[in-house]
């Protein structure tokens, strides 16, 4: 299998969209405008595929034949037109999003997408030529070891594009749910909520971060609790969330002030080194 697969934004999300996207035998454009961050994720997703050759997941032939499948561009105007998919994976800024979008659509790709956690997605295709192609791909990090893809569709998305996000979510070996465009659709709205109070519950002094955590993880079956999860997805990105949903659905998501503090601060979880935990070589200390 073949195929053109082109990612906006080296990120901590869109590094792992490519490492699942050239797994799965696409050729990879990683479109990312400052060197630096392209550079260091494609280091990354290398990094990745030699720990799965050393854990015998995959052999070396097919480590080489991933990393040669990636391949880093400083712009969009650097892609081909025709793309099979385009996915954009740029920070929470519908402004930035909508902009990214519109020159992505240019490039015609069979399928474009958002991976969006909280933006409507109406509101993204706002501007768009072909909504109708348009839906959000919500992936999870870290996207390599987690099942489920959200997809997002939106007023004017063609079933045929949900048809088409839905193999696409099979080939990336993705476990998808549909769900209808919402801020903060199913995931992040569930998911924010808990990760607010548990801000708060620190703020409050109820207990330190890692007892509130082991009390999620043991006591309700979590896998991590939610102020590691918070510093695993990035205490800007949980900031960036909860004010879209609470200019969607009122004061009840209100970033608690110990998040705005910690974000000004610049404490912003694992990429910052220190967070809720403090962070060593991708570590939790």
């Amino acid at each position: 299998m073949s195929g053109r697969f082109v990612v906006v934004g080296a990120g901590t999300m869109g590094l792992g969209i490519a490492y699942v996207a050239a797994g799965a035998g696409y050729a990879v454009e990683l479109v990312e405008v400052d060197p630096e961050r392209g550079a260091g994720a494609v280091r990354r997703v290398g990094e990745l595929w030699e720990r799965g050759v050393q854990r015998g997941k995959l052999t070396a032939e097919q480590a080489t034949a991933n990393r040669e499948r990636v391949t880093l561009r400083a712009g969009l105007a650097e892609v081909a037109e025709g793309p099979d998919v385009i996915v954009e994976a740029v920070p929470e800024r519908l402004d930035l999003k909508r902009s990214v979008l519109r020159e992505a659509e240019a490039r015609r790709p069979a399928l474009l997408s958002s991976n969006t956690s909280s933006i409507p997605i109406a509101e993204l295709a706002d501007g768009l030529d072909r909504p109708a192609d348009f839906l959000g791909l919500h992936f999870f990090n870290p996207v390599w070891a987690m099942a489920l893809l959200e997809i997002v569709v939106g007023p004017a998305t063609a079933a045929g594009t949900t048809e088409a996000a839905v193999a696409l979510a099979g080939r990336l070996g993705k476990d998808p749910v549909v769900v209808r465009d919402m801020p903060g659709f199913a995931t992040s709205r569930l998911g924010v909520t808990l990760g607010l109070e548990a801000i708060r519950m620190v703020a409050d002094g109820v207990a330190a971060p890692a007892d509130i955590d082991k009390a999620m993880v043991l006591g309700y079956r979590h896998p991590v609790g939610p102020l590691e999860l918070t510093d695993l997805v990035g205490l800007d990105v949980r900031l960036d969330i909860a004010r879209t949903l609470q200019a969607a659905y009122g004061d009840r998501f209100a970033p608690p002030p110990l998040l705005v503090e910690m974000v000004a601060a610049g404490k912003l979880g694992k990429k910052s080194g220190q967070g809720f935990y403090t962070w060593k070589g991708g570590v939790k200390q």
